[in-house]
C-alpha cells in the first residue's frame, strides 16, 4: 500500500536543541519523513546570575515583565523559585510575551499575558505596546530576561516608548559540542529534502559545524525557517532561502512543509 502522507519520502533534517527537537520531529514524522535530528545549538545557564538574581530582589519596582520564548520563561521562573519565591508572583506585574509557545510556558505556571502580538516577533510587540498600551509602558519600568545575546530591537523600541528597560540575561546559547557521527552520516552521504531553522543560532551554528561539506548540502536542500529573522540570518551567511513559515511556529514550519512538498490528507486518507 502507498503511503499517502505529504512527506513520505522526504528527509527533513532538525536543527533545534536537543531537548527540544522533539515536537518538530514528531509532527514531520506524522506527516511520513524521515527525520534526522542533527542539533546545533544548546541552552545552558548564564554566565553570571547576579543581574538576574538583583532583578528578582527588585521584582515589586517592575510595571511589565516581558518574556520573547519559553526558554526565558522556564529559566526565569526556574532561578525565581531557587531564590525562595513563587511563579505567582509574576502575577503582580503586567505580562507581555510573543508566540503561543512562550503563553503556553507561561500558562503552565498559571500565568497570562496581558499582551500578545499576532506577529511573533520582536517588532510586532514593540508596534503593539505604541498602538494599545502608550500610557501603560511610558515612564515603566521594564523587566525583559531572555538569551545573553539578542537582537536589540524590543529594548531599543521600548525605550524609544519611554520606559526604563532592564535587560537580564537568563540563559545562553551556545554550538552543540555533543555530535552523532550517524546522523551527521545520514546528512552527509544521502539526499536531503530539507534543512529546518527555527532561530538564528541555529542557523550560524549548523553551517559552523556543518563546514565545507555542509555547504553541498544545503545548496541541494530546501533551507526552510521559522520566521523572517531566522531567514534574515540564513541569508547573511550565505544560504538561499527556500521557505519560510506562513505562522511563526513549530507546528507552522511543519505545514508549510507539508504545504511545500505534498498535499494535505485526512486521517482516512493514511
Amino acid at each position: 500500500m502507498i503511503d499517502g502522507r505529504p512527506l513520505c519520502g522526504r528527509r527533513i533534517v532538525v536543527t533545534r536543541a536537543r531537548a527540544q527537537a522533539h515536537r518538530l520531529s514528531a509532527l514531520l514524522e506524522a506527516d511520513g519523513a524521515e527525520v534526522i535530528e542533527v542539533p546545533a545549538i544548546r541552552i545552558v545557564p548564564p554566565d553570571d546570575y547576579g543581574p538576574v538574581d538583583r532583578a528578582i530582589e527588585r521584582l515589586a519596582e517592575y510595571r511589565w515583565v516581558v518574556f520573547t520564548s519559553q526558554n526565558a520563561v522556564t529559566a526565569f521562573v526556574d532561578r525565581l523559585v531557587l531564590r525562595g519565591r513563587q511563579a505567582s508572583l509574576l502575577g503582580a506585574l503586567r505580562i507581555a510575551s510573543i508566540g503561543p509557545a512562550t503563553a503556553q510556558a507561561l500558562f503552565q505556571y498559571g500565568l497570562r499575558p496581558a499582551l500578545s502580538p499576532d506577529r511573533y516577533v520582536a517588532e510586532a510587540l514593540v508596534d503593539a505596546f505604541a498602538h494599545e498600551r502608550p500610557e501603560e509602558v511610558r515612564g515603566a519600568r521594564v523587566l525583559l530576561p531572555r538569551a545573553a545575546a539578542a537582537r536589540a530591537v524590543l529594548p531599543d523600541g521600548l525605550r524609544a516608548l519611554g520606559a526604563s528597560v532592564d535587560v537580564v540575561p537568563v540563559y545562553r546559547v551556545e554550538i552543540e559540542c555533543e555530535h552523532d557521527p550517524g546522523a551527521w552520516a545520514h546528512v552527509f552521504h544521502g539526499t536531503v529534502d530539507a534543512v529546518t531553522f527555527t532561530s538564528p543560532s541555529t542557523v550560524r551554528h549548523f553551517v559552523e559545524l556543518a563546514g565545507a561539506e555542509g555547504s553541498r548540502v544545503l545548496d541541494a536542500a530546501i533551507v526552510a525557517c521559522i520566521g523572517p529573522i531566522t531567514a534574515a540570518a540564513a541569508r547573511e551567511v550565505g544560504l538561499s532561502v527556500g521557505l519560510i513559515a506562513e505562522t511563526y511556529t513549530i507546528p507552522g514550519l511543519a505545514k508549510s512543509l507539508r504545504g511545500r512538498f505534498g498535499r494535505a490528507v485526512s486521517a482516512a486518507d493514511r
